[in-house]
């Protein structure tokens, strides 16, 4: 059985990975092109570019979905407390 004080917000977690792993590798393309190592200082990462444009609003929209849940839980919380 899970205690309701441990359960977590799957929504929340869900978007937060999704952000990671759709914007992650064109954030490292894009910092490791500015510090120098690679052969192309103007790197044309394509696919990491249409992988984070895809899924950034859809992970944004998870978040706060998220937290807006996890809000009003807590919120409820503490008026019956």
């Amino acid at each position: 059985m899970v205690n309701p004080k441990t359960k977590k917000n799957v929504l929340l977690i869900v978007g937060l990975v999704l952000l990671i792993i759709g914007s992650g590798p064109l954030i490292v393309t894009i910092s490791l092109a500015a510090l120098g190592f690679g052969d192309d200082p103007n790197p044309n990462p394509v696919i990491f570019g249409m992988m984070a444009g895809l899924t950034f609003w859809p992970s944004i929209i998870l978040i706060v979905i998220g937290l807006y849940k996890n809000y009003k839980k807590s919120s409820f919380r503490d008026v019956s407390s």
